[in-house]
């Protein structure tokens, strides 16, 4: 899903709107300034996979970086692989 670009100015005055959007819809928006991103709008539904992709890139995201720890790195390695081909797999968060 791509999202659209609009500016600052036309985002204030349209503001209603473009949540209506995000919210039901699931549209996302880029909100500019001088052409330039400088956030976003996306429904709640969307933030939350986004917090949940992040939580999960936690300790695989580090543990790889340890010095010394070249197996857990290997292994690591291997499970993002596995990762990246197999889909988004299942929610295991709290």
């Amino acid at each position: 899903m791509s999202a659209t670009s609009i500016s600052v100015a036309k985002a204030k005055s349209h503001i209603s709107e473009l949540i209506a959007k995000s919210q039901f819809s699931h549209e996302r928006f880029i909100i500019t300034k001088r052409d330039k991103p400088v956030a976003a709008l996306v429904s709640l539904d969307d933030l939350k996979i986004l917090e949940q992709y992040e939580e999960k890139q936690g300790l695989a995201a580090i543990a790889g970086k340890w010095q010394g720890f070249d197996e857990v790195a290997d292994a690591m390695g291997k499970i993002d692989t596995l990762r990246q081909s197999g889909g988004k797999g299942r929610d295991v968060s709290l």
